[in-house]
């Protein structure tokens, strides 16, 4: 019998063999510690994720929705349509194809100048030195955020994510992170306000849009922001990193792709299917749901476990536990989907494929 804890030792080790029992066994998995279910197939997460039933209005994180340590406070990912629509498509503009297509030689002198530093030590952090960099000078300027802030940015992101053993999620650290990392947000907002500037960024599409007739106050305008630095910042570096890492795995398909600099997209997009740093997000249910022969309760938190999903041979033909740049799936879970689909998903492609040109 398949036993699961997103907490467990055996789960942080490696959760993939316990992610296979459950879409076998247990597919609406019932975590009574937490008055919580684990979705562990492909289509129930991808359905689940365009189901009003399914509600991001009370947390998605397992600090909100399990231990309960981090506070739901205004954010793009922590709300429902209607309001939530308003939202997104005010700002949705500035991270579309054609906005990223523009950035792509700003990012691409990003790039070069970071490994032109480390080139003569023939080694690089990709991480650090590289991706990190990277993720966030882009984040920055995508935003509206100043250049010059954002080391001071990156060590907030990667505080928010600090880990301390015996805590489950999110520690004090993390969470003393994530409240600078808003007041340096709103300090900006109100500094924009006095000196009445008027770029056309995010921040100042965040001060200028009406939400039910009423604009934004400053906290919920950090609060919207920290949301895009996060995101924007910390989970690149991750899928370049594991990415450079089955590559190297994997010779043959590498050398391919550096004859062949077409087949870097490929490669990229399955790297993303094939090592998803995110292991789970979650929603709140409105009523009850019935699935695989059981009754998830109105009230109950559901995670969706999406590298379970990336990896389910439902969906993806040819053992999806194979690492294969050829495989160009219809679809995957690594920027989710749905209502909730990753507003950022064109910028961490073209930061990916840039840097392994590059």
């Amino acid at each position: 019998m398949v036993h699961y804890d997103p907490f467990s030792a055996e789960v942080m080790e490696d959760p993939l063999p316990i992610y296979k029992q459950l879409r076998d066994e247990a597919p609406a998995y019932r975590l009574e510690r937490f008055d919580a279910w684990a979705l562990s197939r492909f289509a129930d997460i991808w359905d689940s994720s365009s189901d009003p039933r399914f509600s991001a209005a009370h947390g998605t994180t397992s600090s909100q929705l399990l231990t309960k340590v981090q506070p739901v406070t205004p954010m793009l990912n922590v709300m429902d349509p209607p309001t939530h629509t308003q939202l997104r498509v005010a700002i949705r503009p500035r991270f579309a194809r054609k906005s990223i297509r523009d950035l792509e030689p700003v990012i691409r002198e990003i790039v070069r100048d970071a490994m032109a530093k480390v080139r003569d030590q023939g080694r690089c952090d990709a991480m650090g030195e590289l991706a990190s960099q990277l993720s966030v000078k882009v984040t920055c300027m995508a935003i509206g955020i100043p250049l010059a802030d954002a080391d001071h940015l990156n060590q907030l992101v990667w505080r928010f994510f600090d880990r301390e053993e015996g805590v489950d999620g999110m520690t004090p650290n993390g969470l003393a992170a994530a409240m600078e990392l808003t007041e340096y947000l709103m300090k900006l907002v109100d500094e924009r306000r006095k000196g009445a500037d008027d770029a056309d960024d995010v921040v100042n599409m965040l001060r200028s849009i009406e939400i039910d007739g009423s604009k934004l106050d400053d906290e919920s305008i950090g609060s919207h922001l920290s949301m895009l630095v996060i995101g924007g910042s910390e989970t690149f570096p991750k899928t370049l990193a594991t990415t450079l890492q089955r590559l190297a795995e994997h010779p043959d398909q590498r050398a391919r792709c550096a004859a062949d600099p077409s087949l870097i997209p490929g490669a990229y997009e399955e790297a993303l299917r094939y090592d998803m740093p995110t292991q789970f997000l979650g929603r709140t249910l409105l009523e009850n749901v019935e699935m695989h022969g059981q009754t998830m309760k109105k009230g109950d938190a559901v995670l969706f476990l999406y590298p379970s999903a990336n990896r389910d041979d439902r969906e993806f033909d040819g053992d999806p536990d194979r690492f294969d740049i050829d495989r160009r799936p219809a679809r995957i879970l690594t920027f989710g989907a749905g209502t909730h689909a990753c507003l950022g998903f064109h910028v961490a492609k073209m930061e990916g494929k840039v840097c392994l040109e590059e």
